[in-house]
């Protein structure tokens, strides 16, 4: 019986209500156009009643350099937008909604949502004014890029003609960076996302400088800039899996294989390629809320190349532990330099794989994967396995057993440099240099925190001597019932 019990359901959300379920089903169509045009004088003094709902929305703290396509855009997934009147001079912009229910709409996942436009968050409210009417004249802009994202909607006027136009001049691929990594993020998970706002035609994922990443086509530019525009900087679970979107450079993705690394959704057809069976995204939620031996995600980190120098107390609860907690460990008995890892839940093997692959340990490249087994057995009673099997399930070392604990939001890439914590008053600087110094590591720096001096930052020479020094000083015995505490750190001193 594995004691580990799953994270409670409260813990994290799903990919699905990553927005409100009142947003409707795309396509929606953004623009990009030059802007111009200001009629500020017709609302001046315009009187504000925040909670008296109308189809007239106050947007404000807009850029200097917005245009009406981008201002347009915030109102697109939620119902037609009728018109607008854009103030530069004072940042503003009042945008008109077909109806109250969609202005009401857009009003209310807003106050929860706020927008962000080139590192500007917009803040928007109900006006005063119950409908817009403005002179076309000085307004002709506006009414243009109105006119024509009504007409590629309706399907009156072909795309190519709005980007002729200036209107959806950016790539219809977008790149993505997945930061804070604990929940693994899947590439239906993705699909199921970004389909929110328009039709996706490929998805590439990968892992680059330890970070996962994917690409997204669009059918069109202006569809992947107000999928940026709505997803960029927003997080897929509660407080972790940050997406980082920009424009990729590429107009067009060449998919060879379907499979769980990369899909072609207007070629059905391609074949799977040697890759591993595909996890749908709910295979992964189950992986992430389930004990193990009943999900169907394996519950393993598969581990190859370790050195026989390295114990299986340092393989466990040491390196791999970083990223999990460790329930059983088992050295393969014909390749005493692999092992088996079995963690709490599939989301930290993932975790453990995706940050641990390809790692040097001892001059050693480490090989991390997904293994095919279900459970780590333990010798039945009255066998020996001469030692190579462990049972850390009530391991006291475990960083994760805690639900909501800030270990879940301190989980980085291996680093030169090392966080340090739990450390006591009389433990100075020069002795803690002195003990790294001990394992052969090159200390170029070292910095205790200002306001807490039982943390500090210590920067090695390479992200090589950090984790053998990791592996070697997490626990370390301080003296005054203190033990050091080591994790990777993302700031640099």
């Amino acid at each position: 019986i594995l004691v580990n019990k799953p994270l409670p359901l409260s813990f994290q959300r799903g990919s699905d209500e990553l927005f409100s379920s009142c947003i409707s089903n795309g396509p929606y169509i953004m623009s990009s156009g030059a802007a111009n045009g200001n009629d500020s004088k017709k609302f001046k003094g315009d009187i504000r009643s925040p909670g008296i709902p109308s189809r007239v929305i106050h947007v404000r703290k807009l850029p200097n350099d917005i245009n009406e396509a981008e201002v347009i855009s915030l109102g697109l997934p939620f119902g037609k937008v009728t018109n607008l009147l854009m103030l530069k001079g004072k940042n503003q912009a009042f945008l008109e909604m077909n109806t109250e229910e969609s202005a009401q709409t857009m009003v209310s996942y807003y106050s929860s949502v706020t927008p962000v436009i080139r590192n500007h968050p917009i803040y928007m409210q109900y006006s005063n004014h119950k409908e817009l009417k403005t002179d076309n004249s000085p307004n002709q802009r506006a009414q243009a890029a109105l006119q024509a994202v009504n007409a590629v909607q309706t399907g009156s006027m072909p795309l190519s003609t709005v980007d002729g136009a200036g209107m959806g001049s950016q790539s219809p691929v977008l790149r993505v960076i997945v930061e804070n990594l604990f929940y693994p993020v899947t590439l239906d998970v993705l699909h199921q996302i970004f389909s929110k706002f328009g039709t996706v035609l490929k998805i590439i994922t990968f892992t680059k400088n330890n970070q996962f990443q994917a690409l997204v086509q669009y059918s069109d530019g202006m569809t992947a800039q107000h999928s940026k525009l709505s997803l960029d900087g927003q997080n897929i679970y509660n407080a972790c899996c940050t997406l980082r979107i920009s424009f990729s450079k590429l107009t067009s993705l060449n998919v060879k294989y379907n499979n769980e690394k990369s899909r072609d959704y207007t070629r059905p057809d391609l074949p799977t390629g040697d890759s591993q069976p595909s996890l749908n995204a709910q295979t992964m939620a189950a992986a992430a809320l389930s004990a193990p031996g009943i999900i169907s995600a394996s519950p393993y980190a598969g581990a190859h190349g370790f050195p026989q120098t390295f114990t299986i107390q340092q393989l466990s609860l040491f390196l791999v532990g970083v990223y999990g907690d460790v329930m059983r460990v088992k050295i393969l008995f014909n390749k005493k330099e692999n092992a088996l890892v079995q963690m709490s839940d599939g989301t930290q093997a993932q975790l453990a794989m995706s940050h641990l692959n390809g790692q040097k340990l001892y001059g050693k490249a480490l090989r991390v994967t997904l293994s095919k087994h279900t459970t780590v057995q333990l010798p039945r009673e009255g066998h020996e396995d001469q030692g190579l099997t462990k049972d850390y399930s009530n391991s006291p070392l475990h960083r994760f057993k805690k639900p909501g604990s800030k270990n879940y939001s301190n989980i980085f890439p291996p680093s030169s440099t090392l966080h340090l914590s739990n450390i006591p008053p009389s433990v100075t600087e020069d002795h803690l240099r002195g003990l790294f110094l001990t394992s052969g590591a090159v200390v170029k720096a070292f910095k205790f925190f200002q306001k807490d001096r039982k943390m500090a930052l210590i920067q090695l020479g390479s992200v090589d001597e950090a984790i053998e020094s990791l592996i070697k000083f997490h626990n370390h015995d301080l003296g005054e019932n203190h033990h050091l505490r080591v994790s990777f750190s993302k700031s640099t001193i």
